[in-house]
């Protein structure tokens, strides 16, 4: 058994998933009722802990053409938990994906009070832990900071448009999904993806139609630098 701490001291105790060790961040919820790999490998999600409130997860496995991008959440929470799923395109199970990427998790939780909870006061913090320790500061003071630089791409890459091109398009990676590239690919669009460190000029230096400003995580206030771009 091990635990969900959340920083005003209540208790949630649950089994074990994915990767052993400790983990703090931000508690936030989704509702879908499909698309556990597309939550778990949204850029957007880094420095929070998710609870999918739909109460079976892991049924149809693993399948990598799914994933949105590189896996960057702190720990995982489910109701009820599948260990041997069932689908002709999963690769493995879910556990393994987890443990792999270096994911704690819990199932066995009640994820419908811990959706109310979160729905009624805002921000929550939490930490999945084996034991529950006497100060829960470290909790409280956790912030989801510095989360755009680690998710972002490091290099700038172009990806042609399916079929004839009618545009040109400069997207941002704040921690972009996957599939906002692809449909604009769809789309007509070739599309070249800047990392978020990209000063203006040199992606108007491309000459694009036009600019995308991804998604991604944490607070946009604390992006400085790429705000300024922005208005340039």
């Amino acid at each position: 058994m091990a635990y969900l701490i959340l920083a005003s001291g209540e208790v949630f105790e649950g089994k074990r998933i994915g990767a052993p060790g400790d983990a703090v961040g931000e508690l936030v919820f989704t509702t879908g009722m499909t698309g556990y790999l597309e939550t778990l490998t949204d850029p957007s999600y880094a420095g929070q802990i998710v609870i999918q409130t739909f109460p079976l997860i892991g049924n149809y496995g693993v399948i990598s053409p799914d994933f949105e991008g590189k896996s960057a959440v702190r720990g995982y929470i489910a109701r009820e938990f599948c260990d041997e799923p069932s689908n002709f395109r999963s690769e493995r199970a879910l556990d393994d994906f987890l443990t792999e990427n270096g994911i704690p998790g819990l199932c066995g939780v009640d994820t419908r009070r811990l959706t109310r909870i979160i729905r009624s006061r805002g921000v929550v913090n939490a930490s999945i832990c084996d034991e529950i320790p006497a100060d829960l500061s470290f909790i409280s003071e956790y912030r989801v900071s510095g989360v755009v630089d680690e998710v972002t791409r490091k290099d700038i890459i172009s990806f042609p448009a399916y079929g004839e091109a009618g545009y040109k398009l400069a997207l941002i990676d704040y921690g972009v999904k996957n599939s906002i590239c692809e449909n604009l690919r769809k789309r007509g669009c070739d599309v070249t993806v800047f990392p978020a460190s990209s000063p203006a000029e040199k992606i108007l230096a491309d000459d694009p139609d036009g600019v995308v400003l991804s998604n991604g995580p944490g607070d946009p206030a604390e992006n400085v630098f790429q705000i300024e771009q922005i208005k340039k």
